[in-house]
This record gives structure tokens, C-alpha cells and sequence, in this order.
């Protein structure tokens, strides 16, 4: 395998367990900062709106920088806002050093996406894809049950070091692993958002954002919606975030051959499909610990195997656009999972949080429109 991908990867791990590790921790920092659950995971929400409200504008603004120095540059950002966080006195001091955490996320992601994606033959791209984001899905499987638990047995600031570590770790993986890497062209801020006027790109990223916020808004509070089958114990939360993980990275590995294979329409309509179906059942199907565990497999294998096929289309829609639109996608990503917070949060005050996955499957229903409307638009170009 490219030791360069797995460079790009190691990244993404840390990334990865920085975005989905508070789900597994939010009832002892509510807790610990004396405020209500839905407030906490507010944490969620500002880390989630600055990588997407930031992403273009850094990618722009950066765009003479070495890719190297680039990604180098943001890991070490990433490091000092979870290292704030884990010193951070009240709840203010948690959102802003939240809001640090996602600037170095920005800086690092799209340009880790955009570079693997860059590194593969056409034909192979779909599979890098899968190979970076696959440390995204690896760090749901193991650095984010690994925090939870660490937060589980002391402080939940434990969490945030842990998390601290793992990024500089991270860091030396690809200043040893990946070579330098030129800069790219020059692009505006504008030039970067033009392909926001094709109706295609555009479809294609609300399909991201609206199912993103709906995936993300019973993650982000797994712990009290499965709190029926977990019984309150973090032991068994952090399994449950242990199976999601697994299952995450066996669809997000799995669906990079079958994109290339089969395109990505298929793909994205079935997992669509399935998710739907999916989340419609959770209000029962989380009641019991060996149906959540089926509805947590179920779940994580469809929304991992969701976002390769995603960037794929994007860059055979525009392929001279890739680095854009991959900036583009992960912000649309983030927007959809600052948004899922709020919805979470909104559905816990007003409905029952058991009956959450209901609310949820809604942007997945529209996610799923959007995705028709893609297909049908992708081949009217074709034809």
C-alpha cells in the first residue's frame, strides 16, 4: 500500500477521534461545567461550524503554501485547541478552544482528501479516497472508544490530552512519511467557490449536508439516546462506540472497490435507502443491547459507505476541480454535522430522546431527494 496514503491517514485518525470522541464523554463534562447535556454538546457544534465556515477560505488563502507545510501547520493547531480544551476552566474557555481545534481540522482534512485523491491513477481514485478516509472510520473504531473509556475512568480533560497525543503522533507520521509535496496554483476565495454554479456540485453537496446532520444528530448523543441498552454503563457505550467504529471502517474500506466497480449512483442510493429504513426503527431498535447493536452495524457501515462514493462523483463531475470540490464536500460534511447538534439538541428539549432517530431520518429523506435530483441532472448533462 502507498506509505504516502497511510501518512494522509494517520492524520485523519486524529482528526477522527477529536470529532467523535465528546459523544462519548458528554455526560461527564455536562456534569463537570454545570450545564445540561444539550448545552455541552454545543462542543460538537462550534468545532463542526469552524472546519466548515474556514475550510474554503483557508484552502485559498493557503494555496501557495507546500502541502506538506500545510498539513504539518495544522496538526500542530489542532494539538494547542485540544490541549486549551483539556486546561479549559468553564464553558466559554471549552468552545473557544473547541473553535481552535476545528481551524487546524480545516487546514488538514480537505488538503489530506484533496492530496490522495491526487496521488492515485483515475481509475484507482475512488480506493485512495477509501484509504484516507479510512482513518477517519479507524479512529471511530479505536481512538474514539479509547478516549471515551479514558474519560470514563477519571476526568474527562483525560480525554482531550489523550486526543493532544494522538495528534502529535500523528504529526511525526507525516513529517517522516510523506515527501514534499509542491504547492498548488494560486486560487481565490471566488475561483474556489465557482463550482457552486453547477447544479450538479450543488445537489451532490446538499446530499452530504442533509445526511450528515441527520447521522450525526443521534451520534453526537449516542450516549443518552442507547441509554436504554447501555444501561448507563460506559463500559458498554464505548462497545457500542467500539462495533460502530468496526463497522465503519469494514463499509468505508469495502465501498472504494465497489465505486470503483459499479459507480457511485448505486452506492449512494442503497446506502440512502438502508438509512432511512434504519433510523425509522432506532426508537425500538435501541431499547435492547443486541438490537442496538444490530441498528449501530447496520448504521455505520451505509453512512461510511456513503462518502467515498460522494467524492467520487464530485470528481468526475469536475475532475480539474478536485482539490476544490473536496474542500467544498468536507465543508458541506461539517455544516451538516454543526447543524446535527442543534437538531439533537432541539429534539431532546421538545421530543422524547428515544424517539430521536425519527427526527433524524427526515434529512436523510431529503438527502435521499437530493441524491435523485443528482442522478437525474449528472445524466441530462451525459446525454
Amino acid at each position: 500500500m502507498d506509505r504516502r496514503l497511510l501518512a494522509l491517514a494517520a492524520g485523519m485518525f486524529a482528526v477522527g477521534t477529536d470529532s467523535f470522541v465528546v459523544a462519548g464523554i458528554l455526560p461527564q463534562v455536562a456534569r463537570s461545567l454545570g450545564v445540561s447535556v444539550s448545552v455541552a454538546g454545543q462542543m460538537v457544534t462550534v468545532y463542526a461550524l469552524s472546519y466548515a465556515l474556514l475550510s474554503p477560505a483557508i484552502a485559498a488563502l493557503a494555496a501557495h503554501w507546500p502541502r506538506k507545510r500545510l498539513l504539518l501547520t495544522g496538526l500542530a493547531v489542532f494539538v494547542v485547541g485540544n490541549a486549551l480544551t483539556a486546561m479549559a476552566p468553564g464553558l466559554g474557555w471549552v468552545l473557544f478552544s473547541r473553535f481552535i481545534a476545528g481551524v487546524g481540522a480545516a487546514m488538514y482534512s480537505p488538503t489530506a482528501t484533496a492530496t490522495g485523491a491526487a496521488l492515485a491513477a483515475p481509475e484507482k481514485r475512488a480506493r485512495a479516497l477509501a484509504v484516507v478516509i479510512a482513518g477517519l472510520s479507524t479512529a471511530t473504531a479505536l481512538g474514539s472508544p479509547l478516549g471515551a473509556y479514558i474519560g470514563g475512568l477519571g476526568n474527562w480533560r483525560d480525554t482531550l490530552w489523550f486526543v493532544s497525543a494522538v495528534g502529535v503522533i500523528a504529526a511525526g507520521a507525516v513529517g517522516s512519511m510523506l515527501p514534499a509535496i509542491p504547492a498548488l496554483p494560486a486560487v481565490s476565495l471566488r475561483q474556489r467557490l465557482s463550482p457552486l454554479s453547477d447544479r450538479r456540485v450543488v445537489l451532490t453537496l446538499l446530499t452530504t449536508l442533509t445526511a450528515y446532520s441527520g447521522l450525526f444528530a443521534v451520534y453526537t448523543y449516542l450516549g443518552v439516546t442507547f441509554d436504554r441498552a447501555t444501561g448507563g454503563r460506559p463500559e458498554l457505550l464505548s462497545a457500542l462506540l467500539l462495533l460502530w467504529g468496526i463497522s465503519a471502517t469494514v463499509g468505508n474500506l469495502g465501498v472504494g472497490r465497489l465505486a470503483d466497480r459499479f459507480g457511485s449512483r448505486v452506492i449512494i442510493n442503497s446506502t440512502l435507502a438502508v438509512l432511512v429504513l434504519d433510523f425509522l426503527a432506532l426508537p425500538w431498535s435501541s431499547a435492547s443491547l443486541p438490537t442496538a447493536a444490530m441498528a449501530i452495524a447496520i448504521w455505520a457501515v451505509c453512512g461510511w459507505g456513503l462518502l467515498v462514493p460522494q467524492q467520487a462523483r464530485l470528481i468526475g463531475i469536475a475532475p480539474a476541480a478536485a482539490p476544490l470540490l473536496m474542500g467544498l464536500n468536507s465543508a458541506a460534511l461539517y455544516v451538516g454535522v454543526s447543524t446535527a447538534g442543534v437538531l439533537g439538541a432541539t429534539g431532546i428539549a421538545f421530543v422524547d430522546r428515544h424517539l430521536l432517530g425519527l427526527l433524524a431520518s427526515v434529512p436523510i429523506m431529503f438527502a435521499f431527494v437530493f441524491a435523485q435530483l443528482a442522478n437525474r441532472r449528472i445524466r441530462a448533462v451525459s446525454a
